[in-house]
């Protein structure tokens, strides 16, 4: 038997660009519909980027003067609504938001007997498996794998829950034999807390030179690829 990798991807930034238009629509509907909280013209809006839905969620309350207490108790009523509406708004094509040389990228390593692939992002998990669905790249990612912002706010505890989830006879994957690949300083964050490797690729909002804390940051999919080949081959 071979030895597996687990590699866990980001979503947005990394494998998708320009995908969160309905997904701000749905998350902005939903705390409206449980907290009767509008997003504002003109008030800054929190950074997307390497954050988790709960989180986001939860600064753009506070600032609305929603207590903590109130946010933690509908905490899952957001959730749920936010996939609900995310459904009805989600575009039927989003094949068009696949960055480049991703699904060759996919397609080599799903197609290895030496890899396991998962998820790690703040996006809630319907709404995750919906956007990757509709953007035709889901066939990669197998339920019950993973981690999401519906697992957690905190994205720090993600990539332990995948590998728990990744793991066999109730022991979680190896650290040493895992890899989180994103695009933003909180994917290396995350990694970090739970002393994993990160490959960074700058296809969202952070140039090379900004995603330096990485194990490896490269340009786009194409040198990814490379320095996956590069990861595999480590013992």
């Amino acid at each position: 038997m071979p030895l597996i990798h687990l590699f866990l991807f980001d979503i947005d930034g990394t494998l998708l660009s320009a995908a969160t238009d309905a997904h701000v629509e749905a998350l902005h509907a939903a705390l409206h519909e449980i907290h009767g909280v509008k997003a504002r013209r003109g008030r800054p809006r929190p950074s997307r980027a390497g954050r988790t839905d709960g989180e986001i969620a939860r600064e753009i309350l506070l600032c609305a003067g929603v207590s903590a207490r109130r946010i933690d108790e509908r905490a899952d009523d957001v959730r749920e609504c936010c996939c609900r509406s995310y459904a009805r708004l989600c575009p039927e094509d989003l094949s068009h938001t696949v960055l480049p040389a991703i699904p060759e990228l996919l397609d080599w390593l799903s197609a290895r007997d030496d890899v396991r692939l998962g998820l790690v992002t703040g996006n809630f998990e319907t709404v995750a498996r919906l956007k990757l669905a509709r953007a035709g790249i889901g066939r990669y990612f197998p339920s019950g794998q993973g981690a999401f912002g519906s697992d957690s706010e905190d994205r720090a505890v993600l990539p332990a829950i995948a590998r728990r989830r990744a793991g066999t006879g109730g022991v979680p994957h190896p650290r040493q034999r895992t890899v989180v690949v994103g695009d933003t300083p909180l994917d290396i964050a995350c990694a970090r807390a739970d002393g994993l490797r990160c490959v960074a690729v700058a296809t969202g909002p952070f140039g090379v030179n900004q995603l330096a804390g990485a194990d490896v940051a490269v340009v786009n999919a194409v040198e990814l690829r490379g320095v996956l080949g590069t990861e595999l081959a480590r013992p």
